[in-house]
């Protein structure tokens, strides 16, 4: 299926709003229901995000990303380029950097979502592995190969720069929810 009619359905009423569903590789797909952990992670993500960017880009949580002709994922939160009004009629078509929060869907996230957003160009993709209480860092997209060429795992007391903001550096810490 191709993201014109994965949207197609979406204006006939076959899906709704509140269809928790995506389209990864041309197929639509049930999203993982979230836990406490992973809504306070996206919150804390998108709040150091947006302290970090500032002005510099616009960060978007659990909204659409057009990532290819036969995908269309809602990562829980992507820092993508130029203001919010850019995308009032519009779905960003890449992204500075996608972030996806991981328990249940890890191998997800790891496997085919990482090849997504590495065939689609995404300069940077991050997992808030709450599994291991990390924060997995791909760089270095190979659009031909689908996957990124840099990995890095990094733990709480480190800080890491988004590659496409210089300056814009965020704690480890301040991403990863408490957890038990």
């Amino acid at each position: 299926m191709t993201v014109e009619h994965y949207l197609g359905l979406a204006r006939a009423g076959v899906l709704a709003e509140d269809d928790r569903v995506e389209l990864l590789e041309g197929v639509v797909v049930a999203m993982t229901p979230r836990n406490p952990p992973h809504d306070s992670c996206v919150t804390r993500v998108g709040l150091a995000l947006q302290r970090a960017v500032a002005e510099r880009a616009v960060v978007r949580t659990l909204c659409a990303l057009i990532a290819g002709a036969h995908s269309m994922p809602e990562p829980d939160v992507a820092v993508v380029p130029g203001c919010v009004a850019d995308y009032d009629h519009r779905h960003p078509e890449t992204a500075l950097l996608v972030f996806e929060v991981a328990d249940a869907s890890l191998a997800q996230d790891r496997l085919a979502k990482a090849a997504i957003y590495a065939a689609a160009g995404i300069p940077e993709y991050w997992i808030a592995n709450l599994r291991e209480g990390a924060l997995e860092v791909r760089r270095e997209p190979e659009r031909e190969q689908a996957r990124y060429r840099e990995l890095r795992t990094l733990r709480p007391g480190e800080r890491v720069e988004l590659a496409a903001l210089p300056g814009a550096v965020v704690a480890v810490a301040e991403l990863l929810p408490g957890l038990r």
